[in-house]
């Protein structure tokens, strides 16, 4: 199998590593703007793969993913382009692996471009590919394990997601928090409303609202939780008038809910000009993401990604609860920290089973088209484990 894996950022690095390691056959262009990280990530993955083993089926292209034409010129010979940059370019990117005849996935961040995506279901059955948007951590792995969890139920009442991505020190200055992905992502996760389920309607509510507190184990302990922009994502749509209530939640320590609503509320996160006393203008959205960069950056301190699906229904007549949880803390000696393995692993799982025809050709929604059961089970030899609790409800 060829794999194109577009991006030589965190989240293509552990793609690429997981690509190599679990599939000895394939082989993977890497694909990015700028040689230097490409030549950085090649020699990175020459010291983690074991004895190196794989790093000579890593190939290197320079090419730029706002550039349609040159992707899919690149991407022509092989069988999937993975999209690791970021979410704006994707649905130009969809079109132009499909017009490769590629399978095409990426690891999400606008619901309104999924949605356009999958808009494309006549063109991929066409052509036989299969494209599935929101591969990475959430929207991705957290819906495949929402959708097991509902498996077999006759009635599901309730789906609550919560999920995070946090430094291990809950007491790290600022605000218990290190920027584990992209700033302009996490504003908009603190900005854009969430959509959710309420009454089996699809129906949107404020980001970081209706906090909650959570007692989870060692060593998040007791945490808060506020609905997320771009989480659920096309599960709102997918699951409208068949679920009562559902939603997704990030997951954060105490207090710094509190901080980011304010400063949405203040105008921090606006996107217009503001002229300052001297003539000059500024966006503030633009300050607060430099900012929020410099505070958050904390390379060095390690990470976890936590995982919490509580479902709620009826299985053979009997009310019951079905709780999945699943933790991360990275793996330092490879030198990928939890979001890497929590949001490039599932990509790749995707990847590999949609090169190995286990995903139907067409333009469908994560929930609906990744098999649950080979997801689960490639995630757990990942070290990517599920652990779960059915209580009967008295």
């Amino acid at each position: 199998m060829r794999y194109l894996v577009l991006g030589a950022g965190l989240q293509g690095r552990a793609a690429a590593f997981d690509l190599l390691r679990s599939d000895p056959g394939c082989a993977v262009t890497l694909a990015d703007r700028e040689p230097a990280a490409l030549a950085a990530l090649r020699a990175w993955l020459a010291g983690v793969l074991p004895g190196g083993a794989g790093a000579d089926r890593a190939g290197l292209a320079t090419c730029d993913a706002g550039q349609a034409g040159s992707v899919a010129e690149l991407a022509r010979g092989h069988d999937v382009v993975l999209s690791c940059v970021p979410y704006w370019f994707n649905l130009e990117l969809a079109q132009a692996a499909l017009s490769a005849g590629c399978h095409f996935l990426d690891l999400g961040g606008s619901t309104a471009l999924a949605l356009r995506e999958l808009q494309l279901d006549g063109e991929a059955r066409r052509v036989g590919r299969a494209l599935v948007p929101d591969c990475g951590l959430g929207p991705g792995m957290i819906s495949t394990i929402a959708v097991h969890a509902m498996r077999g139920l006759e009635r599901v009442d309730e789906v609550r997601i919560y999920d995070g991505g946090l430094p291990q020190r809950r007491d790290l200055p600022p605000l218990g928090y290190r920027l584990v992905f992209s700033v302009e992502g996490l504003i908009n996760e603190y900005l854009e409303p969430a959509t959710a389920l309420r009454g089996g309607r699809r129906v949107e509510v404020p980001a970081l609202s209706e906090v909650e507190a959570l007692d989870l184990p060692p060593p998040l302990g007791r945490c808060e939780a506020g609905h997320a922009a771009g989480g659920l994502s096309t599960m709102a749509w997918t699951y409208e008038g068949r679920v009562g209530t559902m939603f997704n939640k990030l997951i954060r320590y105490p207090g710094h809910i509190a901080v980011m609503r304010s400063l949405g509320e203040l105008g921090f996160f606006g996107s217009e000009p503001l002229a300052l006393a001297d003539g000059r203008t500024v966006a503030p959205r633009a300050l607060a993401a430099r900012l929020l960069e410099r505070a958050f950056d904390h390379p060095l301190e390690p990470d976890l990604v936590f995982v919490r699906v509580v479902v709620r229904g009826a299985c053979n007549g009997q009310p019951i609860e079905r709780v999945a949880d699943l933790l991360d803390r990275g793996d330092p000696q490879a030198g990928l920290t939890a979001m890497m393995r929590t949001t490039g692993f599932p990509a790749a799982i995707v990847a590999r089973l949609m090169a190995t025809g286990q995903i139907a050709p067409g333009a469908r929604p994560v929930e609906r088209a990744v098999p649950t059961e080979p997801f689960l089970q490639q995630a757990a030899e990942r070290g990517l484990r599920v652990h779960w609790l059915e209580t009967v409800l008295g």
